[in-house]
């Protein structure tokens, strides 16, 4: 579940610009100054709200078909959320590990100059798949 596509409405605002709201997400809204903006701003508030939602043990709701999206006043727009970039841009704070290896290579490790932490970091994005 690293893309995340969800139906999005756009309304044309009065002032000019956007406003977008997110028919399975209602407490989602945002807007922009011109449909790129407005966009951009979805995919921001679509990351805060799924990662907030996740973050307190909630369930993400499954994104409507937009077929079955009924749009009364403005356009629908379908918004895709990358959940993995997005972690990488705003969740990407250290976190220290304490690990166990046998001295013998750790000794070798250090006379190789290895950097642990890149080292630990390359062998779990293999490990799971990103």
């Amino acid at each position: 579940m690293n893309k995340l596509f969800y139906p999005a409405i756009f309304h044309e605002a009065e002032e000019g610009g956007f406003w977008v709201e997110f028919p399975d997400i209602p407490e989602c809204l945002t807007q922009g100054d011109d449909m790129q903006q407005a966009y951009e701003m979805a995919v921001e508030a679509l990351g805060l709200s799924v990662t907030t939602m996740e973050e307190a043990g909630e369930k993400i709701p499954e994104a409507s078909a937009p077929g079955k999206i009924l749009v009364e006043d403005g356009f629908l727009v379908v918004v895709e959320f990358d959940l993995m970039e997005y972690r990488r841009k705003h969740c990407s704070k250290a976190v220290k590990k304490t690990l166990s290896i046998p001295e013998w290579l750790n000794e070798a490790a250090i006379r190789a100059g290895v950097n642990f932490s890149q080292v630990l970091q390359e062998a779990l994005m293999e490990k799971v798949k990103l």
